[in-house]
């Protein structure tokens, strides 16, 4: 096969997809552009080990397969605009690059607040620059850590300040308890008790207003006028998917790039979208579009668009097959583990206790009309062994859409 594919994107995205454009087939050229000076590397470490100086850079690299020995990469450098029907992409050099295909793997950033008040102080946590800048800020004696969001990353940061010896870490969220949008009532309800028994400060049901300080933070506001003293702010208020420089192609970037079970594009073949900034049906469930920022998702959607685009560019037509990836995440926080596989969020209304308790290890069963769409295990390693038998039976259960 000859032509050039054109991975943007060089996370573990872009890399996944060059090695399984390799698996499927494709001899031809691959270039992969990314806008950080780094090979593709693990991010999950980067809130906990990393942030606690357990894990140096090396440790996180990914080392990709001998296939993809001779893949160009183009670090440092950002696609800025996309010519979908000249087969172009502009980097922000300048410089065109054209291709006979193209894989959307751009990602995420962080979202910022739009508040009033100084900007020195905040921190994200999302690149390893990210993670050493707020490391070191964090280290210094009698820093006060204010979490702005009760996420997974907010969680993981707050566990990982009482970790390094931060004497005030709390974390303000507008809503009534952690982690509660995709975890619901219950297990939101023993994660904060775990956090709170720890030493994290909540101030829950409440929005920021804006930051105290003259060039830097030294108080979060609230909504109800109260302040939060702080020195180190850490925004973890969601994510904005990367797909500016793809307007004006006439696609649907409503959030994130919205491709076809195929993980095509707009339409075109010659075009797929991997990563968490795919909006893609997924078959196991109800077929209905969604964004998924889980860690198992770069391989899935990178095999299924590999298989579609290298059948594309070889002159035949893809094998119709429902694609129906089993989501999976976990997050360490202080001494335990959330584990979760399938889809708990699409059974929030249904939650079922499967073994434990929540003072002790929980296991959590989350159906949908009696049907069983995701388990999460919360606590120690016996029980996230047990949440890992329940994805041997999600894995078995058949499609609901074809």
């Amino acid at each position: 096969m000859s032509g050039r594919i054109l991975v943007a994107g060089a996370s573990m995205a872009g890399l996944r997809a060059a090695e399984q454009l390799r698996a499927a087939g494709w001899t031809g050229a691959i270039t992969l552009v990314g806008d950080e000076p780094h090979m593709p590397y693990n991010r999950p470490p980067l809130s906990k080990e990393v942030l606690a100086g357990k894990a140096p850079f090396e440790s996180l690299a990914f080392r990709p397969r001998a296939s993809v020995a001779d893949v160009e990469w183009l670090l440092g450098r950002r696609a800025v605009a996309a010519r979908l029907d000249e087969r172009t992409v502009e980097l922000d050099g300048g410089e065109v690059l054209p291709y006979d295909a193209l894989v959307v793997a751009t990602g995420m950033r962080p979202r910022r607040l739009r508040c009033p008040g100084p900007r020195t102080g905040r921190h994200t946590v999302r690149t390893l620059a990210d993670a050493r800048g707020l490391r070191e800020a964090m280290t210094r004696p009698g820093a006060r850590v204010v979490v702005v969001g009760a996420g997974f990353i907010g969680c993981e940061v707050a566990a990982t300040a009482v970790g390094l010896g931060v004497a005030e870490v709390t974390v303000v969220d507008p809503l009534p308890l952690p982690m509660v949008g995709p975890l619901g009532e219950l297990l939101a309800r023993s994660l904060l008790q775990r956090h709170e028994a720890r030493g994290v400060r909540f101030r829950l049901g409440t929005g920021v207003q804006g930051f105290e300080g003259d060039r830097t933070v030294t108080g979060v506001v609230l909504d109800d006028g109260s302040v939060v003293p702080a020195d180190v702010v850490v925004e973890s208020v969601g994510s904005i998917a990367n797909t500016e420089w793809l307007d004006g192609n006439g696609l649907d970037l409503t959030d994130g790039v919205l491709t076809d079970e195929l993980l095509r594009v707009g339409g075109r073949p010659e075009v797929v979208a991997v990563g968490d900034v795919a909006r893609f049906p997924n078959a196991r469930y109800d077929g209905v579009p969604r964004r998924v920022e889980h860690w198992s998702i770069p391989t899935d959607t990178a095999k299924q668009a590999a298989k579609a685009l290298v059948a594309r560019l070889g002159g035949g037509e893809p094998e119709p097959a429902p694609f129906a990836p089993l989501p999976t995440f976990w997050s360490d926080q202080h001494d335990f583990r959330l584990q979760s596989f399938g889809a708990p969020a699409l059974g929030l209304a249904d939650v079922r206790v499967l073994d434990g308790d929540t003072d002790g290890d929980l296991l959590a069963g989350y159906h949908r009309d009696d049907r069983l769409v995701g388990v999460v295990a919360l606590g120690g390693p016996g029980v996230a062994s047990a949440a890992a038998r329940y994805r041997a039976e999600l894995l078995k259960q058949p499609a609901l859409t074809a």
